[in-house]
């Protein structure tokens, strides 16, 4: 943002600068999503949302103190705000205030038990709790290491100071190098700084300077391994280096049977789920929906009936969800394997609208990848199931349009009749179109010339009546064609260019 923009105020409403904030979150670009959620809540101080959206950012940068602020006022008018709580707990337990932390987990477990974050959140800041107390190598966090005394004492030369370490290190022998060992640990690769550090205190000369600001060097250095010291008593307050690799598989069982324990309400819960994983594949998120059906799936599977009694009904579902998103994404072979999953449970469990549901899939599997007698196959055998008009015309017409696509154009004709009659008996203009495109097709190539151009005749005043352009004017160039057409052979209607009306239907989906 330029000087004369900030000069002028914000340019964008606050919904957009809180949306460009999350979006620069989500790439890891903190530093200007805490821009963007200043600059909202220069328009809505008070937002609370808003206020724990920048808390995080501040938290994802080390600044524990500036999300602790931002936290506090989010809770500022409502004391009871869970998503406030939360911050404000892992601030504190950032800052190292494991008590204070393990209060407000605990405060916003009570109002919204079902979240893990907050359980996860006791569960860790009473670790930590534990792992410091009666623990030799950790202290309280104020602690200033071993250099503290250089604050209080001018006249201690680090000369002096590292003939104090080279007694200490002889009086305790063994027990120095296992903690040397522990903090190189736990520091990693700022362990080789702090040796730096220490050196540049053996330099006397250097640490008489002062830097422009009129702070001794030796002042400067020291606080820089005060700092270390403190995270290496923070880190080791967490945990244990002797313990971690250990306490990793425990957690990570824990959360896996906590995944796979089933909530309060398991039907609301899954229907809550369902309804968010179609909200996904509705608005075109695929992928994001496929991951939650699978989750939802990997937890269900470790339900009993007893928990979850229509459990094979569910999973139907979710399979049929699976496949749908993976024959977006032109996995066909294994969405293939979902959808003849969900049938094998719909037909163990005799749930006809199951069945009718994965038939209608596994048909549509087939006649994408070409397979158009087996998608014949399986849409005959779910016709008994269809039901209502609608499904009906549809189905008719699908099943006709692989019979021309096979080449048995008096099959695609019959079905195309049948998909007409359907259509008309529920008044649908825009099925009725299709049928007839279809039927005028099928007459075509059976050089029914005469039928073909009152198939066609038809459909254009249906595509008038729905105000279709486009099917409008590839029907007025086949009408125009045709007399020209009589003495050739004509190429497949489904392939010809001058017919493009049947590459413009869209199949019906059931729901």
């Amino acid at each position: 943002m330029s000087d004369n923009e900030e000069g002028q105020g914000p340019k964008s409403t606050f919904s957009t600068y809180v949306a460009e904030g999350d979006q620069l979150f989500q790439k890891g670009e903190y530093v200007k999503a805490i821009e963007s959620f200043s600059t909202a809540l220069s328009l809505q101080p008070d937002d609370k949302n808003c206020l724990v959206a920048r808390s995080r950012c501040y938290l994802k940068l080390g600044d524990a103190e500036s999300a602790l602020k931002d936290a506090e006022s989010s809770l500022q008018d409502n004391k009871d705000f869970f998503k406030g709580l939360y911050q404000k707990a892992e601030a504190l337990y950032t800052m190292g205030n494991f008590e204070f932390a393990l209060v407000y987990y605990h405060r916003g477990n009570k109002l919204r038990p079902e979240l893990q974050e907050f359980r996860l959140g006791i569960q860790k800041a009473q670790e930590a709790i534990d792992n410091s107390v009666g623990s030799p190598s950790s202290v309280k966090l104020e602690n200033k290491g071993d250099l503290s005394f250089f604050h209080k004492s001018d006249g201690v030369r680090p000369k002096d100071l590292h003939h104090s370490h080279k007694r200490e290190s002889k009086k305790h022998g063994r027990k120095i190098d296992k903690s040397e060992k522990t903090a190189k640990e736990l520091l990693g690769e700022l362990y080789s700084d702090r040796e730096y550090l220490e050196k540049l205190l053996q330099d006397e000369d250097l640490v008489k300077g002062k830097i422009r600001t009129g702070e001794r060097v030796q002042d400067l250095i020291v606080s820089c391994i005060s700092y270390l010291d403190t995270r290496t008593a923070f880190w080791q307050q967490q945990k244990p280096i002797y313990a971690r690799q250990r306490d990793r598989k425990l957690m990570q069982q824990q959360w896996n049977r906590a995944l796979h324990k089933p909530p309060s309400d398991p039907t609301r819960y899954v229907l809550n789920s369902l309804e968010e994983i179609d909200t996904a594949l509705s608005a075109g998120n695929t992928e994001s929906g496929l991951k939650k059906a699978r989750e939802l799936m990997k937890a269900v599977k470790e339900w009993s009936e007893g928990v979850l009694p229509n459990k094979r009904e569910v999973l139907g579902n979710l399979h049929s969800c699976i496949g749908n998103a993976l024959m977006d994404l032109g996995n066909m072979e294994k969405s293939l394997h979902h959808h003849e999953k969900d049938l094998e449970l719909a037909k163990k469990g005799d749930l006809m609208d199951s069945k009718s549901r994965a038939l209608d899939n596994i048909g549509r599997v087939y006649a994408r990848i070409g397979k158009f007698q087996q998608a014949i196959e399986v849409w005959e055998e779910k016709l008994p199931l269809a039901c209502g008009g609608l499904e009906k015309a549809w189905l008719f017409h699908e099943i006709g349009r692989c019979y021309l696509e096979l080449k048995r154009y008096r099959e695609a004709r019959d079905y195309g009749s049948r998909s007409l009659m359907a259509a008309d008996d529920i008044s649908d203009e825009k099925w009725q179109l299709n049928a007839s495109v279809l039927m005028a097709q099928a007459e075509l190539k059976l050089g029914n010339y005469k039928a073909c151009v009152s198939h066609f005749e038809r459909a254009l005043d249906r595509a008038k009546l729905l105000q279709d352009d486009s099917a409008s004017e590839a029907i007025q160039k086949v009408n125009t064609d045709i007399p020209i057409l009589l003495s050739h052979s004509l190429p497949h209607p489904f392939h010809h260019p001058s017919c493009p009306v049947a590459f413009s239907i869209v199949p019906f989906k059931l729901h």
